[in-house]
């Protein structure tokens, strides 16, 4: 049997836990623009939306450029 563990996740502050990655990682996912077509939108990991691009490889490449980690979201 394991012994129970105090993780540190569960000691951050909501904020704390809202800025994990912001360093690291960019979530990229379609969106809709207002006129209504369809695009690739890169967002901060705490969902700030930080550029758009017209398709994923270019989305992939624009993270990347920022040494970010890009991870798709559906």
């Amino acid at each position: 049997m394991l012994a129970a563990t105090s993780s540190p996740l569960k000691t951050l502050s909501a904020a704390e836990f809202a800025s994990l990655g912001l360093e690291q990682v960019a979530y990229i996912r379609p969106v809709t623009l207002p006129d209504g077509k369809h695009a690739i939108g890169v967002f901060a990991a705490d969902g700030r939306p930080l550029a758009g691009a017209p398709n994923i490889e270019v989305a992939q490449a624009l993270v990347r450029q920022n040494e970010l980690e890009p991870a798709l979201v559906h």
